[in-house]
């Protein structure tokens, strides 16, 4: 194995699902999101929720049919680069995939074009029921991947014949007591990630004086259910990390910036990790507080770096910053959620300039917030593919040349690169235009007629001149 080979294999790798988790981290939110509308819309009758549901429709198609797209040039690769990590775990990871196709994609896929053209052709009741298969679609969709990647993580109910891993007690993996804490952190991570973009999305009207409504429904909605979510995330999060204490503990050490063994251990809260004398510069931690996160004591002893061969410990660097710019991102949406929730009972966001800014520049928080949780656990995890099990090294394809890696590494990223100017570009096409027309039924001649709209000035001055005629 040439190790420019795996060097190139694992940049690649890294780059194609960080480009590809990017979807379904906006889509499983958004879907979810609206189901919540339609329902709203059928149980006030409000016009607004519909015309924002028909406005983010089309945002969610475009950003579906991206997701799917990356997530089909992604499994290439596992043929190319990963064939022995394909071959070995293919008893479990090849039976969990078809259970995504099997539950998940034929979700998505029956009711994703009911979604899209069905308006009008079925029922109100069944056109609801369809966006809450969607959604189902996708959470069942995060559930599975999660069960796949948290058995690489923690892997258990197996046993090795012949190099292969052989499921024993499918109910271990899919049960495993770490997807339980990954599983609902990542969804609510996507749920959140949604929720600024919407937010977001609300805010800029607001701030151009368009779609007052609508946007206004948007910042509303947006903020509110991050303000709620966001401590939840928080509870989540600190059992993940729980986890990683107890079964990953040099992840957690990487993660800590802790070289040697504390008790109690302080908490270092930034630094510069120096992996060459296995030290920190420019340091600052807070004493005891490591115990406290770690062990849920004042008093505990913290484990370090140095307990752990060099061969078997992760890059430093990029767990330890990743970890806190997760944390950092958390707690600014934090702020902005609470802040804003309560600026909204207020009335008038319209004139709250100094909240409308930042809100409608906090679209990427949710992105950034789930992509640096990713490098965490997935650099955390290194060298291992599966964790004690299989070294990443030894997973990659035998007598793979550097040529080719380089070769497919620069394929998949200007196949990703091409998807994603032209996706997102198609996107701001869409929220520039802003949310459709608003329909208002008149009557002339005795005859219903209908007439289009964009603004509320434009709506009073446009019926009193049919309502003249």
């Amino acid at each position: 194995m040439q190790p420019l080979a795996l060097t190139l294999s694992r940049i690649q790798f890294a780059a194609t699902i960080s480009f590809h988790i990017i979807f379904p981290a906006f889509t499983i939110g958004l879907a979810a999101w609206l189901a919540l509308l339609e329902a709203m819309s059928l149980a006030t009758q409000n016009p607004t929720y519909r015309r924002v549901f028909d406005f983010w429709l089309k945002v969610f198609g475009v950003a579906f049919g991206m997701g799917v797209v990356s997530g089909v040039v992604m499994a290439f690769q596992f043929g190319t680069n990963w064939s022995v990590l394909s071959r070995a775990s293919g008893p479990i990871q090849g039976p969990l995939l078809a259970y995504e196709s099997f539950t998940a994609f034929a979700l998505e896929a029956s009711f994703f074009g009911m979604m899209l053209f069905g308006r009008n052709r079925v029922p109100k009741w069944l056109y609801l029921v369809a966006c809450m298969l969607v959604t189902l679609g996708t959470t069942l969709s995060a559930f599975w991947i999660l069960v796949n990647n948290s058995w690489m993580q923690h892997p258990v109910g197996f046993r090795i014949e012949n190099g292969l891993y052989v499921p024993t007690d499918w109910a271990a993996i899919i049960f495993n007591s770490v997807v339980w804490v990954r599983f609902p952190h990542m969804l609510i991570g996507a749920y959140l990630t949604t929720a600024f973009c919407v937010a977001a999305v609300g805010a800029r009207y607001l701030l151009q004086g368009r779609y007052k409504s609508e946007g206004a429904v948007m910042l509303r909605m947006g903020l509110g259910l991050a303000a709620v979510l966001i401590p939840v995330q928080i509870f989540f999060g600190h059992l993940a990390g729980e986890y990683v204490h107890d079964l990953q503990p040099v992840k957690f050490a990487a993660i800590e910036g802790r070289w040697s063994d504390e008790q109690p251990a302080a908490e270092v809260v930034i630094a510069l990790p120096d992996e060459a004398t296995e030290s920190n510069r420019f340091e600052w931690k807070i004493p005891v507080l490591g115990s406290l996160i770690g062990s849920s004591s004042l008093t505990a002893k913290e484990i370090g770096l140095k307990d752990f061969p060099r061969s078997d410990r992760p890059p430093v660097l990029i767990p330890f910053f990743a970890f806190r710019v997760m944390v950092g991102c958390g707690m600014l949406m934090l702020l902005l959620a609470w802040v804003g929730s309560y600026v909204a009972r207020k009335k008038k966001l319209h004139e709250r300039r100094w909240l409308l800014v930042p809100v409608a520049w906090s679209f990427p928080l949710g992105f950034i917030a789930v992509l640096t949780g990713w490098f965490t656990a997935e650099v955390g995890r290194q060298p291992w593919t599966i964790w004690g099990v299989l070294r990443t090294a030894d997973a990659v394809t035998p007598h793979l040349s550097g040529q080719f890696a380089a070769l497919s590494l620069a394929a998949y990223v200007a196949i990703y690169g091409f998807i994603f100017c032209c996706g997102v570009f198609y996107i701001y096409r869409i929220v520039r235009k802003g949310p459709d027309a608003r329909p208002v039924v008149a009557y002339w001649g005795g005859h219903a007629i209908a007439k289009t709209f964009r603004e509320d000035s434009d709506l009073a001055a446009e019926t009193n001149a049919v309502r003249h005629e």
